[in-house]
């Protein structure tokens, strides 16, 4: 499994997505987290501005990546 490093205590979904490579803008993170494409800790979750912290666990069609702490 991925692991998606943070500097800072969370970030945002669609910041995430962004970080992972699995999307090229926050655009195209909007539109996959509104038509409910994405999960967060095995739930779809439809709010681009979803805190994310560490452990938390992100799943995007096949690709799936975790949340780590870079502290």
């Amino acid at each position: 499994m991925d692991e998606v490093r943070i500097r800072d205590d969370y970030i945002k979904l669609g910041q995430a997505l962004k970080l992972a490579g699995l999307v090229e803008s926050g655009v195209d993170a909007k539109f996959v987290i509104q038509d409910g494409q994405v999960q967060v800790n095995g739930c779809v979750e439809t709010q681009r501005g979803k805190k994310l912290v560490e452990n938390d666990e992100v799943r995007y069609g096949d690709n799936t990546f975790v949340i780590r702490s870079k502290g």
